[in-house]
């Protein structure tokens, strides 16, 4: 690599010198310990989730699952270049849908359970229709959001008519789609954005990248509410809390955090029995598991209060890709390079 020049090196230790100032505020702040302030709690039983269902379908790497929003349904997207809908009760398929690209890296279900959306190496977001079907049967693709200029990472419905996005070329997309255009298009991050989470009250949502960082943001605004510090290495999922005052993040530094938002700062930091990195957390309807996704093969639960590890889900037999919790908390899916999809309860 070239040798930065002296304007750009300044820049570097001035950004450098600024961050280490903000964590130094925060800390002097910090008053307390989560652990120690919730010492006198009592302990969260040990995870007991067992495999309910095992859902066989795709023939290569599974790479992303997200649930509808009827907590019954989920979908999955694999590099087998099919998207799945399952009856997640029954363990039946009910809708395969072939892509005209294999490399998906993230899906999304729309809440209400009209739409899904997919995305990766194509640079693009497309959305099917899951009511109405094309000449061929399948579910028929009713956009092909196109013009990025990296991977898509991540994306999230707002609702039935708007999608949120993130890419590789470190922008943040927000589209009308009924017309089929962008609303909103912004540089959001220093990296890739690799993973997005919409809050509970949908106005709100937070970002993890490759540059290390996390952020909120509203909806409607192109400018960053808050920027939170802390990782080493990639955040690979961001999942934010059902009280919409705090995150849980999880990273390639293996470790899992959790960010109130109030406070400006980490709240929990979390670290496996093993030395594997994190690609995908969730949280319990209460907010009181934490749950991640691991290149060990497993799944991975602390309380998120006592910051204690309360058990590991073993059952993949390769990296644990995307893990997603049922809203209505009763039961969380994880899927895997093994090319199967799992339903816990």
């Amino acid at each position: 690599m070239p040798k930065d020049d002296p304007e750009t090196t300044a820049l570097k230790k001035e950004l450098t010198d600024l961050i280490a100032k903000v964590k130094a505020a925060q800390e002097k702040v910090a008053d307390a310990k989560l652990a120690e302030k919730c010492s006198d709690m009592g302990d969260v039983p040990k995870i007991r989730f067992v495999t309910k269902k095992t859902l066989k379908g795709h023939i290569n790497k599974v790479n992303s699952v997200h649930y509808s929003g009827d907590s019954r349904h989920c979908v999955t997207g694999s590099l087998d270049g099919k998207l799945i809908i399952w009856d997640t009760w029954s363990g039946n398929k009910v809708q395969v849908i072939p892509l005209r690209s294999a490399w998906v890296m993230s899906v999304a279900f729309a809440p209400s359970g009209n739409f899904v959306a997919c995305g990766g190496m194509d640079n693009m977001c497309t959305v099917y229709d899951v009511n109405n079907r094309d000449a061929t049967g399948a579910a028929k693709m009713v956009r092909e959001l196109a013009g990025y200029e990296g991977f898509l990472s991540s994306c999230r419905f707002l609702d039935d008519t708007h999608i949120l996005t993130g890419s590789g070329d470190m922008k943040i997309c927000v589209w009308d789609l009924e017309a089929g255009k962008r609303e909103m298009d912004f540089n959001a991050h220093a990296g890739d954005v690799v993973s997005i989470s919409l809050g509970p009250d949908m106005k709100t949502y937070v970002t993890g990248s490759v540059d290390r960082t996390c952020k909120l943001w509203d909806v409607r605004d192109e400018k960053a509410k808050q920027t939170f510090f802390g990782h080493d290495a990639d955040v690979n999922s961001v999942c934010y809390h059902p009280s919409g005052q705090a995150f849980a993040t999880a990273s390639e530094d293996k470790t899992a955090r959790l960010f109130d938002l109030r406070s400006d700062q980490q709240l929990g930091h979390y670290t496996p029995p093993g030395n594997s990195g994190f690609t995908s957390c969730a949280l319990s309807l209460s907010g009181r598991y934490l749950l991640a996704g691991s290149d060990d093969n497993a799944v991975h639960s602390w309380d998120t209060l006592k910051v204690a590890h309360t058990g590991t889900l073993n059952a993949h037999e390769n990296r644990v890709t995307s893990i997603s919790v049922a809203p209505n908390g009763i039961a969380m899916a994880s899927c895997s390079w093994d090319q199967s999809v799992r339903v816990w309860g």
